[in-house]
């Protein structure tokens, strides 16, 4: 993932500003110094750069360090320990290079001492975590340790090094914006006490008794028996930063997310903080289907470029955790029906008296590239029914066909993609787990200039019209029950049981 951010920021970036000449010396110097000192991994990074230093600005040691320092600070909202980097030791290096007068030998040690945990930091939030079972499909999106002149040399190449260091440019934003979120939480909400808030009717402003008395006391407020301004504006901040709406109320969700155990909000952000950081960074060009929310998104240049609904796996038939690269569109495609559809259904309307070219399907000798075209005639459809025969089936392309115009293909053997669906109405549900495991795409169009930079149009009107991507694209199918929304936290139904928490 670094090395993919590396190109496409060498890429776009400008060379390296040029020192002013009263600098140069003195970074000359430093360099130097670090030239005599460097050694092991770092030095792959700095010898190809002349040993010119990486976080001094002029005499001092720049912004970029406080940016790090703060990062590690706060890296127990990582899953990490901020001992791990050095913390202390970094914040005395820093200080005696910023108090030394511009002494070369000070600032060397602490560039050295800065890169040294920058990398490892970089490489630990990157790191998979045991917990989370993702497959991966290619070569390409396998997971790896980018070794620490790579991890230095994407953010020498950053548009702003302070910015790339404070922003965590290598994690996706997902990740990041979960990962405030789990320091504010900790802030605010970690510490009340557990105590139950009666549920039944809607608790607002104005009420008075033992509901009001155990709301007060859940969200840390002093003893009382009337909902005043003050546990209303409570109320409030607790139902923005828990993703509901922000009225004041306490009425069924509301009770519901203050009534959950104790922990449960920083292990349920935790788990998706696991899930998020196998994610890539927006440098790297990607989609992204999360199949809790039902939504996809994608990425390329450091930013998200869109985002679309999509109807994800029922929980019959889940959406797995999948990563993969994205190589061709597939124009006017048939439809393979699931073995189960056609005995289920498809073998009962054909009893009933309809007919396969009638319902625009065709069957199939086997599932081989080559094929034979069976005659209705030929077909036991009871044997079908009962279970005792499968038979391939296939739809025609076609206006009412499932996959509607195109889908776009990751090569797997669970028979995994991305298509575009002629059913727009389960596109409008809240909750949209339909599917028999593939992702229907609200806007297929879109997506698909996306990819290839132009419109999509088939040739003819020819079945399976195979069109190679100049470039293939990862595609990731994640499960995130935490979901960043304004300025806090939507907590999603764990509509496939994944969570355990």
């Amino acid at each position: 993932m670094i090395a993919a951010l590396l190109a496409v920021a060498l890429i776009e970036s400008s060379a390296l500003a040029q020192p002013a000449a009263g600098q140069e010396g003195v970074r000359s110097s430093i360099g130097a110094e670090i030239r005599a000192s460097v050694g092991g991994k770092l030095r792959d990074f700095y010898a190809p750069r002349g040993y010119w230093p990486l976080w001094v600005d002029g005499s001092r040691v720049g912004g970029q360090a406080d940016a790090l320092l703060d990062l590690i600070r706060t890296a127990r909202a990582d899953g990490l320990d901020p001992k791990d980097y050095d913390l202390r030791d970094l914040e005395r290096v820093v200080e005696e290079a910023n108090s030394g007068g511009g002494d070369p030998k000070l600032l060397a040690r602490a560039d050295l001492a800065l890169s040294k945990s920058f990398s490892a930091i970089v490489r630990d939030m990157r790191r998979p975590s045991k917990r989370v079972k993702m497959r991966y499909l290619d070569p390409e999106v396998q997971p790896r340790d980018d070794d620490p002149a790579e991890i230095l040399r994407a953010a020498a190449v950053a548009a702003s090094f302070t910015d790339y260091v404070r922003q965590a440019g290598w994690m996706n934003p997902f990740y990041m914006q979960l990962r405030t979120a789990r320091q504010g939480f900790a802030e605010r909400w970690g510490n009340l006490p557990d105590v139950m808030v009666s549920a039944g009717a809607k608790l607002r402003p104005g009420v008075k008794g033992q509901a009001a008395v155990l709301l007060r006391r859940r969200l840390g407020l002093a003893e009382g028996g009337s909902y005043d301004k003050a546990l209303a504006a409570k109320v409030r901040a607790f139902q923005a930063d828990h993703g509901l709406k922000a009225d004041g109320v306490a009425g069924a969700q509301t009770v519901e997310a203050l009534n959950r155990p104790s922990g449960w909000y920083d292990r349920m952000l935790a788990l998706n903080l696991d899930r998020a950081r196998l994610l890539p960074g927006p440098w790297v060009r990607h989609v992204v289907v999360d199949a809790a929310s039902a939504r996809l998104w994608y990425f390329s240049n450091g930013r998200q470029d869109g985002t679309m609904k999509v109807v994800a796996g029922a929980p019959e038939s889940q959406t797995p955790l999948m990563a993969g690269m994205i190589r061709y569109a597939t124009l006017n495609p048939y439809w393979n029906v699931p073995s189960d559809l056609v005995q289920r259904k498809l073998s009962q309307r054909i009893l009933n008296g309809a007919s396969l070219s009638q319902l625009n399907y065709e069957a199939l000798s086997d599932w081989g590239a080559n094929a034979r075209r069976l005659d209705e005639t030929e077909i036991d459809w009871q044997a079908v029914a009962d279970g005792r025969q499968q038979l391939r089936v296939r739809q025609l392309p076609g206006g009412a066909n499932a996959m509607g115009k195109v889908k776009f293909m990751f090569p797997n053997d669970l028979g995994i993609y991305l298509h575009d669906t002629p059913s727009r109405d389960l596109l409008a549900k809240p909750a949209r787990h339909f599917s028999n495991g593939c992702v229907r795409l609200e806007d297929a169009q879109r997506l698909g200039r996306w990819f290839f930079g132009k419109p999509l149009v088939a040739e003819s009107g020819e079945p399976e019209q195979h069109v190679p991507l100049p470039q293939p694209v990862p595609v990731y199918l994640t499960y995130l029950t935490a979901v960043p929304i304004g300025q806090g936290v939507q907590f999603l139904p764990d509509v496939y049981g994944r969570d355990g928490v």
